[in-house]
């Protein structure tokens, strides 16, 4: 029964647009040249506005979220590639559930994996652009203008998907989701950190240090904060309790980006590059060379930043239709049942979540938010620490990263641990002490980063620097590997070139 499922798709695969791998040997010069054309489209992509939109009408805010899916509001690049990550959490929690039956250790399913992940990429890519319109994100619209956006929406979508997927077929270096994303949170960054337009509560500019330079120029302290009577409950009238009304360089209001913010950054950077490094190595020699000895490394980050990228994903989509629920059914916050998914209030042009599941998957972004609802702060940080140790056990096999598929491939090589017979079983029983157990840690390592790191207004998000370190870290090693393969063909077959 489990089986069929993903036998579905194989008569479907011939219809879905497709990037053809390349049928000759592509030089590393030609990968580049490919890799930074992508790059490029996406950039474009993201620069042009909807045809259609007036002014007022550009989409949801979705603040620091927009970051992890390379998405920006009011463009092509509206929805980014967040149907494509969504489509692999749906099969991820299908396969891991053990819902789907799937072998990734068979061509065969892992070419049927594949399509079923562009099948649903490209659906949800029209079910996300229909909701957009449907559920009111650009106001009312007529007819023929709703029908002409949910085609750039969709079309954008699809070329992002072919970007994606004629990178990882071999004309470019290493995957075009993980390019989008670094370009996005490189930019977010930038932005944070150098923006000259004004803020939103006051005259000062948006990027921390113009606004840093704003103040030492007006003379104004670089440290001040107002004290102010503040009522602490206004609706429950409890007494007034003194608050402080912060506006300073290092910690600025409206969660704008301040320098606490840029050097939490350099820090979560630092980190997560420490952590990248620590590693379990086993020992393992080669059965038919007996003076060849090596080491097998089981990294903290073992299934790197993938559980980041579904958590993010999680919560971006009960944020989405959250939104598009209550702004269809539940302005008032009357509605009990609806209440439990979310509530809101209008600030400004855009409703914020005061409650609800969606308040607590959303991180507070600055340290006077957590002071002010440390509670929030605590079960966001449960809630992210639980989701990537989840996501993290299940893409074990999934991802064919479990002890008895590595122990497979390590007798298949002709390597064994020294000690032990030269089987599977043994080198599994090994492998099962470290690999579950050092997967756990490393769930709960991304998580508390994540979170911890938003906390702090870090510039990009602690999601996006985190998958921006893990992200940078592989394309150097598969730039290093390309060079080698290039320079030294003979060492393309080691490399797995």
């Amino acid at each position: 029964m489990t089986g069929r499922f993903i036998g579905l798709f194989k008569p479907i695969a011939r219809f879905l647009p497709e990037a053809k791998p390349p049928g000759r040997k592509v030089g590393f010069n030609e990968k580049l040249l490919w890799t930074a054309l992508a790059l490029v489209i996406y950039l474009v992509m993201a620069e042009v506005p909807l045809y259609g939109l007036q002014a007022g009408e550009s989409g949801f805010e979705m603040s620091y979220l927009r970051v992890i899916f390379a998405s920006n509001r009011g463009t092509l690049l509206e929805l980014g590639i967040g149907p494509i990550v969504t489509a692999g959490l749906i099969l991820q929690l299908l396969a891991g559930s053990g819902m789907i039956g799937i072998d990734m250790s068979n061509p065969e399913d892992r070419s049927l994996f594949t399509t079923a992940s562009k099948f649903f990429s490209i659906l949800l890519t029209g079910v996300q652009a229909f909701a957009y319109i449907i559920g009111g994100v650009y106001g009312a619209l007529p007819g023929s203008v709703a029908i002409v956006i949910f085609i750039q929406l969709f079309f954008a979508g699809i070329i992002i998907l072919l970007l994606d997927e004629m990178i990882q077929k071999g004309w470019g270096i290493g995957s075009g989701i993980s390019l989008f994303i670094m370009a996005g949170v490189a930019q977010k960054i930038m932005w944070d950190s150098f923006a000259l337009t004004p803020g939103l509560v006051d005259q000062k500019s948006y990027g921390a240090f113009p606004a840093l330079f704003q103040t030492i120029g007006s003379g104004q302290p670089i440290f001040s904060i107002l004290m102010n009577y503040i009522p602490f409950n206004a609706t429950s009238g409890a007494a007034a309790h003194l608050i402080p009304a912060v506006d300073n360089a290092f910690i600025r209001p409206q969660n704008l980006p301040s320098l606490l913010g840029f050097f939490t950054t350099i820090a979560v950077f630092l980190v997560v590059m420490y952590v990248e490094g620590i590693r379990v190595e086993l020992p393992v020699s080669h059965a038919s060379y007996r003076g060849y000895r090596g080491r097998y490394p089981i990294k903290l980050l073992y299934v790197s930043n993938l559980p980041v990228i579904f958590a993010s994903a999680l919560f971006a989509n009960i944020y989405f239709f959250s939104q598009i629920i209550w702004n269809n059914f539940n302005q008032l916050n009357t509605n009990v049942f609806l209440n439990l998914l979310g509530t809101y209030i209008w600030a400004g042009n855009q409703p914020q979540p005061t409650g609800g599941l969606v308040y607590y998957v959303l991180a507070p972004r600055s340290i006077l938010d957590v002071a002010l609802n440390p509670t929030r702060a605590v079960i966001f940080a449960l809630i992210m620490v639980t989701f990537c140790v989840v996501f993290s056990l299940t893409w074990l096999e999934v991802g064919g990263l479990g002890p008895a598929t590595v122990a497979k491939q390590l007798v298949d090589s002709g390597m064994h641990i020294p000690g032990y017979r030269r089987s599977a079983r043994p080198i599994e029983a090994v492998l099962k002490r470290y690999i579950p157990a050092v997967t756990v840690l490393g769930g709960i390592t991304v998580g508390l980063i994540a979170a911890v790191a938003d906390f702090f207004g870090v510039f990009g998000t602690g999601m996006g620097v985190l998958l921006s370190v893990g992200i940078i870290y592989q394309y150097y090693q598969q730039l290093m590997q390309e060079r080698v393969a290039e320079m030294y063909p003979a060492f393309r077959s080691l490399l797995g070139g």
